[in-house]
């Protein structure tokens, strides 16, 4: 039998309740959540109310003073030992955000657990570097400083609730801001155990909460606190524009970081055979990546081939239980989604699409959906233009590189991209892409130093190093004089 306030996965006992101020503070509200594996009720969780967000903000103002005023070097200890403990957590973590979203529990071993230490330490590390910038002049001595905005508030996504989690804590901590965590309501469990490593790395109480619940309650009572210094969101574009106009009306700094529909380019003098297998892993996590290449645009005289391929590849993924260690594509996260899929895919065979393959549900179970490759399209068809967020690939072929540029820079995204040829044509190529970032003849290259972000309808600002930093601070520049200085009114 699980715990009181906390749910049984896999042999791991998760807390359901709200983390806030140092402790575990129950709901008389809860909702339930259910595996995408195979569709069991695993618990209910502690839903937040007014009286959760309130108690959150009020506990992560009255530590703000203390840990503001710590320096970089003063806070690194917290948030190494804050890493540590993540990693003693790694096993449950990975076990039960598999069970909880649905992620390959090979990937959460290998890359995700890694990477959630990752953005504690590297930020924690990077902000010693941020203490104090000179700019010399002429007339001054320039020292540029990153001072702690305030009280941040963090709402994450349910395809990747552990690694944008910590990707967005590791800076805000690191520049001396306290947080207050909103999971994914469709995946909230590994937002609650990065709560246990936070108390169990003696974080002060205050420093970081977690409050549960429903976005448009939960989520909105947070986001519309003229407390609130910081918010940070990766999500959707519909919930950004409600975040942005709450924030708007408080003058509250927003990072948003939302979909993408990017380009995946093809040249006739590229690599087929690395082509063909990067854009087999747009499948990966059932195509719950923002990030990924989802438009295929293939040069006419190479499509055949690319496609035979790709096909030959696609045929041979294991699709199935992410926990099984030969499973390369799990489930999609909620019936809801399974719906959206199956809706994008039915309205363009209706509009004249044809599938090259997949289309429709997979035959192991309910929540999984075929890998999918839909062409015959034309430019202005939904599927082309939105968002789907499943394993599902359109297909269009270009003549020339004028061709490829305007079918790439076709939708109102703008988040990410790959292309793929002789790599000085290829980077030429990429140059003229707009898009936050594109990958030339490689996918999924990350630095933490590096910016990450989109235009268009893909967000507002950049996340990783030094911009990273530079949001989730206010900068001030302290202003030292050369010379003596006498006012006068020449002087503005």
């Amino acid at each position: 039998m699980p715990l009181p306030n906390h749910v049984h996965v896999a042999g791991y006992d998760v807390c359901t309740d709200h983390y806030i101020n140092g402790k575990r503070v129950t709901s008389d509200s809860h909702f339930e959540i259910h595996c995408p594996i195979d569709q069991r009720r695993l618990g209910e969780v502690a839903e937040g109310r007014d009286e959760h967000v309130e108690a959150a903000i009020q506990a992560a103002q009255a530590a703000f003073p203390a840990w503001s005023a710590l320096t970089a070097a003063e806070r690194l200890p917290y948030l190494q030992r804050y890493a540590e403990e993540i990693g003693k957590r790694a096993e449950m973590l990975c076990t039960v955000e598999s069970n909880d979203a649905g992620i390959l529990l090979s990937r959460m071993r290998h890359g995700v657990v890694p990477r959630a230490m990752q953005n504690i330490l590297w930020f924690a590390q990077h902000a010693l570097d941020l203490q104090n910038r000179p700019i010399d002049t002429e007339q001054a001595h320039h020292l540029v400083r990153h001072d702690p905005a305030g009280v941040a508030v963090i709402i994450t996504p349910w395809n990747a609730p552990l690694m944008l989690s910590t990707w967005k804590l590791g800076p805000a901590l690191a520049a001396g801001n306290t947080c207050i965590l909103k999971p994914p309501e469709w995946a909230p469990l590994t937002c609650s155990i990065l709560a246990d490593a936070a108390d169990a790395a003696g974080l002060p109480a205050g420093v970081f909460n977690v409050v549960q619940g429903i976005g448009a309650t939960t989520g909105a009572a947070l986001v519309r606190d003229p407390r609130v210094a910081r918010i940070s969101f990766t999500g959707s574009v519909p919930t950004a524009k409600l975040i942005a106009q709450a924030a708007g009306a408080n003058l509250v700094p927003c990072s948003l970081e939302l979909g993408g529909k990017s380009p995946f380019i093809v040249l006739e003098d590229a690599d087929l055979d690395g082509a063909a297998a990067t854009a087999a892993l747009m499948y990966r996590n059932a195509g719950q990546v923002c990030l990924a290449g989802t438009r295929l645009l293939v040069h006419r005289g190479v499509a055949d081939t690319f496609v035979a391929k790709m096909r030959a590849l696609v045929e041979g993924l294991v699709v199935g239980d992410p926990r099984e260690e030969a499973t390369e594509v799990g489930p999609i996260i909620h019936p809801r989604q399974v719906e959206r899929v199956k809706g994008f895919v039915d309205r363009a065979v209706v509009g004249g699409a044809t599938l090259l393959w997949g289309g429709g549900p997979h035959p192991f179970g309910a929540q999984y959906f075929q890998p999918t490759l839909v062409t015959d399209l034309k430019q202005d068809d939904e599927i082309v233009q939105n968002e789907v967020f499943g394993p599902v690939l359109t297909l269009q072929t270009f003549d020339d590189d004028d061709e490829a540029i305007a079918l790439a820079n076709s939708t109102d995204y703008g988040l990410g991209g790959v292309c793929y040829g002789e790599t000085t044509h290829a980077t030429a190529l990429a140059e003229r892409v707009r898009t936050g970032f594109i990958w030339v003849n490689s996918f999924g290259i990350r630095d933490l130093a590096a910016p990450f972000g989109g235009i268009k309808r893909s967000g507002i600002g950049r996340e990783g190093g030094d911009w990273s930093f530079e949001f989730f601070s206010d900068i001030k520049d302290v202003v030292v004089p050369k010379k003596p200085f006498r006012a006068s009114f020449a002087h503005r």
